[in-house]
């Protein structure tokens, strides 16, 4: 039977692991009952219960005949930013906060009495930061896109001209978000159309994206980018666009979508729902995925994919409030009407803040 761990170090253990269980807690409340976040959620209880596991390397015995609350010379020293808390978000932040500091502590301490645990607490204390990652994309998606409902893509047009009349156009009927995504034109042209439409949404107060191409959106001032599965990955993409742009994500499958919030992204695709004239896929998740997606994840995410007129009441029962369209608005013989159809519709449905399963 090993040596057990110094009293001193077992006091500051005990300590250590009692706030990060604490901590542990309280971001899987939050998740749990503020966001209704299933991935969250369950991401945050493993991490809990590897945290306990771990834990027990310090027998709960010995750390129990080491604890001395009583005397504790730290129980009594409280400061103002300890009491004060705005909101839940705050309340996980400062929580967060708090168990990277235990984690950290706990990693320190172990080194003097099984190295081996110290390195599972570090690898808790990475799972940890990758959490918090999440966390705030989660916030900082949220807060960019509280009431966003309608993201419009269309590509560059016949000519520039054509291109500003129909983003002026466009930003009058009160869309929330506006892609710009064309493989075809030069980049010149790509970053003239780009810086275009950017003009055109910031006086609208319309979002502007730019598909697959962070260089473009930087060059523009665009709002953000949006990737694919094969293109640069939200790290790569963030590194161009820096820390406020917003960095959009395709997803095709629940592997993927959790991926995606894990990597950071501020908001998703989910899609493709059903066949569309303007992208070709060899396969459809369809409204399962829809289903599926919108039941886990509280991440701002927008239906995309063949989505018209006609089959978006499928799209809204399937639990998605926020959806991205192509051809049934640009190709549409009045744009303005179609726009106008589809918001109608979209509407009816509850708002979309706090995630696209928050219609529950």
């Amino acid at each position: 039977m090993p040596e057990p761990a110094p009293y001193d170090v077992l006091r500051a253990f005990d300590a250590a692991l009692n706030r990060a269980i604490e901590a542990a807690r309280v971001v899987e409340d939050y998740t749990r009952f503020t966001l209704d976040d299933a991935h969250l959620t369950r991401l945050t209880k493993e991490l809990r219960h590897d945290l306990v596991q771990t834990g027990s390397a310090a027998p709960l015995q010995e750390r129990l005949a080491a604890r001395d609350t009583l005397f504790d010379v730290g129980t009594s020293n409280k400061t103002e930013s300890e009491l004060a808390r705005t909101d839940a978000c705050h309340v996980c932040s400062a929580n967060l906060s708090r168990l990277h500091q235990s984690l950290r502590s706990l990693e320190e301490f172990s080194k003097t009495f099984d190295p081996g645990v110290a390195q599972q607490f570090e690898q808790l204390r990475y799972r940890s930061y990758t959490l918090s990652k999440a966390l705030g994309a989660l916030q900082k998606g949220l807060d960019r896109l509280p009431n966003a409902r309608l993201y419009v893509l269309l590509d560059g047009r016949e000519s520039l001209a054509d291109f500003k009349n129909f983003v002026a156009m466009l930003c009058e009927t009160g869309i929330d978000i506006i892609q710009l995504r064309d493989k075809k034109l030069a980049d010149r042209q790509l970053v003239e159309r780009a810086r275009a439409l950017v003009s055109f949404a910031r006086q609208a107060g319309v979002l502007s994206i730019m598909n697959d191409r962070p260089d473009v959106a930087a060059l523009s001032g665009a709002d953000g980018v949006h990737v694919g599965q094969e293109e640069l990955r939200v790290k790569d993409a963030r590194s161009i666009v820096g820390p406020r742009a917003l960095v959009g994500v395709s997803t095709h499958d629940l592997d993927q979508a959790h991926q995606a919030v894990l990597d950071g992204a501020d908001y998703l695709g989910l899609g493709p729902t059903f066949p569309s004239p303007t992208k070709e896929f060899d396969v459809f998740p369809g409204l399962e995925f829809l289903r599926e997606a919108t039941s886990e994840i509280s991440l701002p995410a927008f239906a995309i994919g063949g989505i018209n007129q006609e089959n978006l009441e499928e799209v809204l029962a399937a639990g998605a409030t926020r959806v991205a369209v192509g051809s049934a608005v640009t190709a549409a013989p009045d744009p303005i009407a179609a726009v106008q159809a589809i918001q109608s519709k979209l509407d009816l449905q509850p708002s979309p803040v706090g995630g696209s399963n928050n219609n529950r």
